[in-house]
């Protein structure tokens, strides 16, 4: 019987030894992953915030004490709506001063001018009428010339007075050119005194205030920042190593850092021409044609662009890929049970997936543990 249990002890040591040594001939195990196709997306993630397509700095153009503030942050105004109210005390003395101007000139010196000119009109009459008897006189030798003289010179008297008198009555009539300075005047000074009013330029939000009532303000000074209604954007700056695959109007997904459950979309509305230097970005703004009502100004947004989309690809996992140059890289197989190096052209690049374009077909067996050469005999074990 110990005859027996030693040939049995024999033989599962030849089985054993026979067993190790096949498994020694088939190779070490690899990891694989079956190509089959599948549908690939292509992404650029970015994070950036949410921006208004305009914003604007209101300031006082006169120096002048704020009387009254009319609005706060969060506030929505319409073009017109008052924002701040300033007093101006020697605006308003200057528009009192030159419509007292332009009502004495209508209602004064022009009936002057003019009633003026109707006594020049009629002495200037009589003058020539004396002259002309003065003249029949003087051929009948009834006056001395020194008589005949003085006449004459009364009527160039009577005449330069007469033109005088029209001169001033001219200037001063409706739509000369005394009444247009005194009307430009006024304008002007109404134009100085309206800057005490400060107003809304365009429909906005207020977004912030640096001034209150009681406040003296100067030209070149922000008090208000305003963003201007409608479009809502979100800038972000994105790597410039991705600008290649950045094009307008790519869909976007986009979720705010306060409302992680809440996604929203937009699309890429421009491209910026320049690269930061300092930061190695590219500045894209993305438009959100429905905003939701949580989005405020300046809120942090993460960006999910797709740059590019298959429904169905030959896709291998990055970490397959060797020797990635631009559009090429080499990718190992498992032909016959022996590491077989292929050369392949690449298409869209996702985060963990690329497209294969050239190279590969489906049901290739992937290798996916990195360290094998070329005919090296290997045992295929596949990833989920």
């Amino acid at each position: 019987m110990s005859g027996r249990f030693a040939g049995a002890l024999v033989l599962l040591a030849v089985l054993a030894a026979g067993w190790m040594g096949f498994r020694a001939w088939q190779g070490p195990v690899v990891q694989t992953a079956l190509l089959t196709p599948m549908p690939l997306v292509q992404t650029v993630v970015a994070t950036g915030r949410v921006a208004s397509a305009a914003r604007a700095q209101v300031g006082a153009e006169i120096t002048a004490v704020v009387t009254e503030r009319h609005v706060r942050e969060g506030d929505t105004v319409k073009a017109g709506d008052v924002l701040l109210t300033l007093r101006s005390d020697e605006a308003a003395a200057r528009v009192r001063e030159a419509q007292a101007a332009l009502d004495n000139l209508r209602h004064a010196r022009r009936p002057q001018a003019m009633a003026a000119f109707a006594q020049a009109q009629s002495q200037l009459a009589q003058a020539k009428r004396e002259a002309q008897r003065r003249v029949e006189l003087f051929r009948s030798e009834s006056i001395s010339r020194e008589v005949f003289e003085k006449a004459e010179q009364a009527l160039a008297v009577a005449q330069a007075a007469g033109d005088q008198a029209r001169l001033l009555a001219d200037s001063l009539a409706p739509g000369g050119s005394e009444e247009t300075i005194l009307i430009e005047r006024l304008a002007a000074a109404q134009a100085a005194l309206s800057k005490t009013t400060v107003l809304a330029e365009f429909d906005g939000t207020v977004l912030t205030r640096q001034v209150e009532a009681g406040d003296l303000v100067q030209p070149g000074r922000v008090l208000l920042e305003i963003a201007r209604a409608g479009q809502t954007d979100i800038l972000v700056p994105v790597d410039e190593r991705n600008l290649g695959v950045l094009a307008l109007d790519q869909r976007t997904l986009c979720i705010a850092d306060a409302y992680p459950n809440n996604p929203f979309e937009a699309r890429v509305a421009h491209i910026a021409p320049i690269v930061d230097p300092q930061r190695g970005t590219v500045d894209v703004r993305l438009t959100v044609s429905q905003p939701p009502v949580f989005l405020r100004e300046d809120m942090t947004v993460t960006a999910t662009i797709v740059t590019g989309q298959r429904d169905q690809a030959l896709v291998v996992t990055n970490d397959a890929l060797r020797n990635v140059q631009g559009d090429q890289a080499d990718i190992q197989v498992i032909e016959f049970g022996r590491i077989a190096p292929r050369r392949v052209t690449l298409g869209l690049r996702g985060l963990t997936q690329t497209e294969v374009l050239q190279g590969l077909q489906a049901g290739d067996r992937i290798v996916l543990t990195p360290g094998f050469v070329s005919g090296q005999r290997v045992r295929a074990t596949d990833v989920d």
